[in-house]
């Protein structure tokens, strides 16, 4: 009896499920995920697992008329940084593109900058009550669309791909671009970037725990926060040292200063993957963009999300079913955070009759999943036991 009144009601009130309008995702409380929504020029999809106790990734998009601007921020040491960055980089791109009249290297450049200022001047107000905060960092992919052209902004190790329909055979498929730099001294063309910077300090990088890493700490080269390895004033810090042993810094060992390539799309550019290192580390570029165009748009972004999940259960011999069932934080030693963002590229060229009909608005993906579904727990209980 009671399920004959609870389903109506929960039609009428949803309470974290999945659908166009964002929540759940099924039976793994970690994973959020929205089906699709508009943007200028095609439609979009969001897919976020945590992994972490506290989740260190962070997107969002933000969609108008005249631009669309997509932002994944992934972060480590903590979840301050990339909550940060996800609080101020669109106002600050929108700002100076309003100041400049439009798009720009410069434009993104200023924003970038401004938002790593301010977080460097919350680290050094926060240092006497939380020097911790000064070792939290977070990468930065940010993509911005206007006017036909897209621009690519990067900082860590997220990626972005574009799917490009092929045309060199009857059979239609799709070829994989990287659109994006991985700033990660796992690649040996960025380690030796980073050694040529620091030709009197041969332990810059060093090989320890089974990967390279920047002192023997961190693996990707650029970023924004990690205000320990930038600001000598910070790193030499006695309220830092009393939290970390001292660093051997003769010099900054990272930079937040962004790689950035323009690209006029064209119409074989069908869409854009952009995400975190946690969908890489399970799933090749040509993979996720294989299955991005063999399979509906609805819900696309959780498609690519579970299909990592069932890679990181393959690799340690599990069920998918097994590894969704492991909570928060102890899920960390199976995959990472896992950031995905897909952009579909409808109407490049499209006239003014063609285009979607878009208001402003910005999507941004929960600060943390488990929290959020958590709250929905509780309130299904409390609406169970009122019409119980």
């Amino acid at each position: 009896m009671l399920r004959l009144f609870y389903s109506p009601l929960r039609r009428c009130f949803p309470l974290g499920g999945g659908g166009s309008g964002g929540g759940g995702g099924g039976d793994d409380r970690l994973l959020w995920h929205t089906e699709l929504k508009p943007h200028a020029s095609g439609n979009f999809s969001i897919a976020v697992a945590q992994a972490n106790y506290s989740l260190e990734d962070q997107s969002q998009v933000f969609t108008s008329p005249s631009a669309t601007y997509i932002g994944v921020y992934d972060g480590h040491g903590g979840p301050e940084a990339s909550r940060f960055v996800s609080r101020h980089l669109f106002s600050y791109l929108n700002k100076f593109s309003t100041e400049q009249g439009g798009l720009s290297v410069d434009v993104i450049k200023k924003a970038i900058r401004a938002t790593e200022e301010d977080f460097c001047s919350l680290v050094k107000l926060s240092m006497h009550i939380s020097p911790q905060i000064a070792s939290v960092g977070s990468c930065c992919l940010l993509g911005a669309i206007a006017d036909n052209v897209l621009y690519v902004a990067n900082l860590g190790d997220s990626r972005v791909v574009l799917g490009r329909k092929y045309t060199g055979s009857k059979i239609s498929s799709v070829v994989a671009e990287r659109l994006s730099t991985d700033h990660n001294v796992a690649d040996e063309e960025v380690r030796r970037e980073v050694e040529a910077l620091h030709p009197d300090d041969s332990g810059v990088v060093v090989y320890t725990r089974g990967v390279w890493r920047i002192k023997g700490i961190i693996q990707v080269s650029r970023s924004i926060g990690d205000v320990y390895l930038k600001r000598p004033d910070i790193y030499t810090d006695p309220d830092f040292k009393q939290y970390l042993n001292h660093i051997p810094l003769k010099y900054p060992v990272m930079s937040s200063e962004p790689s950035i390539i323009i690209r006029e799309l064209e119409p074989e550019d069908l869409f854009l993957i952009f995400a975190s290192d946690g969908l890489w580390e399970q799933l090749s570029d040509e993979a996720a963009a294989d299955i991005v165009f063999k399979y509906p748009r609805a819900g696309i972004a959780k498609r690519l999300v579970r299909t990592a999940l069932q890679q990181a259960a393959k690799k340690r011999e599990m069920r998918y079913e097994d590894i969704i069932k492991v909570g928060k934080g102890i899920r960390r030693h199976f995959h990472d955070d896992i950031t995905v963002i897909v952009i579909f590229l409808d109407h490049q060229r499209g006239s003014s009759h063609g285009r979607i009909k878009q208001t402003v608005g910005c999507t941004t993906a929960p600060a943390d999943i488990f929290s959020l579904n958590a709250d929905d727990a509780e309130a299904e209980k409390i609406l169970l036991r009122s019409i119980g």
